[in-house]
């Protein structure tokens, strides 16, 4: 919902008229590149071509297009990024031979009109060389790596909405001129928005009168502004990189450059546990977990009625794979099927868990195992016995979700087979007596991480 509320903007700035032409739009990486800190010195750099190397077409509903995917002027776009941070002065090498040939001309045209032509001819200003070298390209564009939408309609009403991501992969190199060798490189991903919503009406208000209604908006993110952004986060990037090796520094002293490498590499942690679609990425290599929860019980036997009543329980687990694991709890609970038959109950199992997304913060779980439950009630009864045994099955789902490395939260529901009719003190019927339970829990992970026990095998 608020997906969709936010971009209702669109919907109420449609453009009316002709505008004006415009200064082009900061990105939020472009106002990063000029809040950084002033270098100990600029660096002259040079760069050749820096293209679009992905040779991609517009994907288009029919037919077919000549235009690319990519802006074809990403080297102009890298040279205003270099400008912008104030860390490097570009020198012209794009168009190197229009420069040399003006150059030329201004010389030609010194010569031609000297006053006195025995003076000696005036020089020109030398060319700057570039120390380093700035390669790479736009590598990769990749459409529709993620696409979806909803709808409904009733009675004639409804509405839709469809959202559609593409994906752009940018890599720059340094290159030493001195040397040849390449200094660092980093690469860059951006991933580039459209969306679309459409409502509409078509029903009869009246006989033979039709109403019938439809608006809707489509909003893009334009490629050009999201391959600048990535431009300009590969320079931020590099300069980073470079701070943290000691090729440069800043003119704040070592303090300063220690701040901004901490910064960096605490993004950078961030973003690599953070998988394609921007869910974050859990280690998990703790192989034990311990578990509290608590909840309610409902028995599901031959009586009309039933009652949720408390349930507690501890449980552990060993963490086989990611994946994967073997465990076993021991639960305590009432089952509750009249005011007369209200029984505490123990039950014990094992279980074997598959976690779904182990490596999200929120992931769905299913799990199974055979278990005894027991009468655990000292109160009057007319079939049980305290301590009866009573062989069940359970299976059950869920949900966890990690607050952090060692800490998740759990909540879940398990069906369970008990294989038996007297569990609500009635043996009735031919249907054997059920129940379920409900659970929110904490999980703690602990033990040596998978890691550690390699490097010691």
């Amino acid at each position: 919902m608020p997906f969709l509320l936010g971009s209702c903007g669109a919907y109420f700035n449609q453009p009316l008229g002709n505008q004006e032409a415009r200064i082009s739009e900061y990105t939020n990486q472009t106002k990063k590149l000029l809040d950084l800190p002033a270098p100990a010195k600029r660096i002259e750099v040079g760069v050749y071509n820096f293209k679009d190397q992905t040779g991609q077409y517009k994907n288009i509903e029919n037919g077919s297009t000549f235009s690319t995917a990519v802006t074809q002027g990403a080297t102009t776009i890298l040279i205003k990024a270099l400008e912008d941070s104030k860390w490097f002065v570009p020198i012209e090498r794009e168009n190197l031979q229009n420069l040399l040939n003006e150059r030329n001309i201004i010389r030609t045209t010194r010569d031609e009109y000297r006053a006195n032509p025995n003076d000696p001819p005036q020089k020109l200003n030398p060319l700057l060389f570039a120390g380093m070298l700035l390669e790479g390209g736009v590598i990769s564009y990749d459409s529709n790596i993620l696409s979806g939408g909803a709808g409904a309609r009733y009675f004639g009403v409804g509405a839709s909405t469809q959202y559609r991501q593409d994906r752009i992969t940018v890599y720059l190199r340094a290159v030493s001129t001195s040397t040849g060798a390449v200094i660092k490189t980093v690469n860059v991903s951006k991933t580039i928005l459209s969306q679309a919503v459409d409502v509409g009406i078509f029903r009869y208000v009246n006989f033979q009168r039709l109403l019938e209604v439809e608006t809707g908006y489509t909003k893009n993110e334009p490629t050009q502004m999201a391959v600048q952004e990535a431009i300009e986060k590969a320079v931020e990037v590099l300069i980073y990189e470079g701070i943290k090796d000691g090729i440069w520094s800043t003119n704040e002293g070592e303090e300063k450059d220690k701040e901004l490498v901490e910064q960096y590499l605490l993004e950078k942690e961030l973003e690599e546990s953070t998988t394609l679609y921007e869910r974050k990425y859990l280690k998990h290599d703790y192989r034990h977990t311990a578990n509290v929860n608590f909840g309610l019980a409902l028995v599901d036997g031959d009586y009309n009625t039933g009652y949720y009543d408390f349930k507690a329980g501890l449980g552990y687990k060993y963490r086989i794979l990611p994946a994967l694991s073997l465990g076993a709890d021991l639960q305590i609970f009432k089952l509750n099927s009249t005011a007369e038959t209200n029984h505490w109950w123990i039950s014990e199992s094992l279980n074997l868990e598959y976690n779904i997304l182990p490596h999200d913060k929120l992931s769905p779980f299913l799990y199974a195992g055979p278990g005894v439950l027991l009468f655990a009630d000292d109160s009057p009864s007319l079939y049980l016995q305290r301590w009866d045994a009573f062989f069940n099955l359970k299976f059950g789902a869920g949900v966890e979700y990690a607050v952090s490395d060692r800490v998740s939260f759990v909540l879940n529901g398990e069906w369970n087979a008990t294989f038996n009719d007297k569990i609500d003190n009635l043996p009735q019927g031919r249907r054997d007596d059920y129940y379920y339970t409900f659970g929110l829990g904490l999980n703690y992970h602990f033990g040596s991480k998978k890691t550690k026990l390699k490097t010691n095998q």
